[in-house]
Order: structure tokens, then sequence, then C-alpha cells
């Protein structure tokens, strides 16, 4: 056998791998998952994007192919500007990854759809810097809540809106309560237990509530959101606009954080996260602003109107 000389031979290395990384702007039917965010024994967005990624990635970040990865754990793990809860859908979502293979950057949308299900699409992808982040780069996200209030029931619409037919709701009024809540306010009143940020603060720069026929729109843009904030609020604001509860409770209750009083959440379906908000564009305007659809229905067949007795309860 023969002898290497000590001074000319030594163990094999494996450089590290070289990566680029890219952002998508993603879209997702929040009904098929159990939220963003990988959970055991259930699918989620993140698992389903992930596996379909390191099957054209197949190296695992910062690596080489000499390195084995553990039984079950995935090359990939992408990461996300907000984790939508179960049943919540996303017009604009962001991700990021890291890239070690050939494709390019934008032949990553084609690549994956091809392999993503039917009820998750990439709209785009671009290369950003390897400081870029799609969390905490983010300056705003943007949240649309979609309220039917026509009489009878739409299985068209069902799938994306909350349906409140009992009565019709006072929009106005619940546009006045909506707009005080803009500026940096502490938020704990919507805020659902089990959340692990450090405080309850954020900062709601944008609301608007439209009303289309039967149909309401309700946006509210913030810095962050906490932990279920937008259904609660929503939950809340229909109640007022039902005479289920006053104005002035509303104000109180998210004022004085009175959190053990805020019982009642809008269901996942109506909610979407319509877009995330970047200091520089990350993708082109028709690819991530404003995607989610504005239903409309030509005629209205709304509720009727509420009633009060001299009381001043709803009749």
């Amino acid at each position: 056998m023969p002898r290497w000389p000590s001074s000319s031979w030594s163990e094999p290395t494996t450089k590290p791998l070289s990566s680029q990384r890219i952002a998508l702007c993603l879209q997702y039917d929040g009904g098929h998952f159990c939220g963003w965010q990988r959970q055991p024994g259930q699918i989620s967005v993140q698992e389903t994007l992930d596996q379909a990624i390191s099957a054209l990635d197949p190296l695992p970040e910062g690596s080489s192919a000499a390195t084995p990865l553990p039984s079950g754990q995935l090359p990939c793990r992408s990461t996300a500007a907000g984790r939508t809860d179960a049943g919540v859908h996303a017009a604009a979502q962001v991700v990021h990854f890291e890239n070690h293979g050939p494709i390019p950057a934008g032949r990553w949308a084609a690549a994956l759809n091809g392999r993503l299900p039917g009820s998750i699409r990439v709209r785009e992808a671009a290369a950003v810097p390897q400081h870029w982040h799609a969390c905490y780069t983010a300056q705003y996200r943007r949240y649309r809540y979609t309220l039917y209030n026509g009489r009878r029931p739409n299985l068209f619409l069902a799938p994306y809106s909350w349906h409140r037919y009992q009565w019709r709701l006072q929009d106005q009024l619940m546009l006045e309560l909506l707009q005080e809540l803009r500026g940096e306010h502490d938020f704990a009143a919507f805020q659902r237990a089990g959340s692990k940020r450090a405080h309850s603060r954020t900062t709601v720069q944008a609301v608007e509530l439209q009303r289309d026929g039967d149909l309401l729109n309700l946006e509210i843009q913030a810095t962050g959101f906490l932990y279920g904030m937008v259904r609660l609020l929503v939950g809340q604001l229909v109640a007022v606009g039902e005479g289920r509860l006053s104005g002035a409770d509303f104000r109180r209750r998210w004022r004085q954080q009175r959190r053990e009083e805020v019982k009642e959440a809008a269901p996942p379906q109506g909610l979407c996260l319509l877009r995330v908000g970047y200091p520089e564009p990350i993708f082109t305007k028709g690819a991530w602003y404003d995607c989610q659809p504005r239903y409309r229905l030509e005629t209205s067949d709304p509720p009727p109107e509420i009633q009060a007795s001299p009381s001043g309860n709803v009749l």
C-alpha cells in the first residue's frame, strides 16, 4: 500500500456553499392549512413550501452534499413576514429562504408553482441582499377583513367572509371607533392568550371600512400585530355594529386593557393578509399590491335595520 508523505496529505474538507437569498410573494387559501407555521401532525403552509423548495434545492443551508440531515428534517426552512393562523388567507405574504443551487431568482416562481398544491401560488420571486429579512425589514403589514351583511347565505362568499345576517351593521359607527385606534397604543385587550411578545404595544398606521351593498371591507395597517389581534378587534366592532355593545364599552375595553371582557373573535375565513411593505420595493406592483379581489354583488338584500327599545336595548 502506498504511503503518502505527511507533508502532502490532509483529511478531505468540505467548503461551505455560497448561497443567494430569495424572496417570494406568496398567496394561499388558509382553509387548507393549520396556519403558516409548522405544527406536529398537521399540514402547514411553511412545511408545504419548504418541501417544494427542498425538492428543487436539496442541500442543507450552509453545508455540502457530504453533510447528512437528521431523519425527517428538510434542508430548507423559510421565514415569513407574519404568521397567519389556521384558516386565515394571504394575498401577498412575503417569505425568504437561502438558495444554493443553479436556479436563478426569476425562475423560482414557475419552478415552485409546478410542485405546490393549487391552494398555494407564488406570484413572484426576487433576489435580495443577505441582510434583508422578510419579517424584520418590513415596515408594515396590512390585513383586510370581509363581512357579508346580506339576508341570505351565499355559497361563493362563505369561504372568504363572515356572514352577519341578523341586522344591518351600523358601519359608520364602526368606522368612527376604528379610526380612534390609529397611533401607538397598548392593545392588550385584543391579544389572545399564548403570545410570546414582550409587550402589547404597536402602532396602527391606517384604517379603512367601506360598504359596497351587502359587503363590508375592513382594513387595518400596522407596524406589527398581536396574536389574534385583528379577529378579536373585528369581533368587538361587529358587536357594536349590531347594537350588542356600546361604543363607550368598546373604548373602555381597549383603552383599559380589559382582555377578560373581550370574548368574541371573528372567524378566520374572513381575514386576509393583504400586503407587506418594505423600505424599497421587492416585487413589481402587480404581484403584491392589493391582490385580493373585492367581492361585489349586483343586487342588495340587506337584513332589517336595528330597532332599539326606549331603554336603548336592541329589540
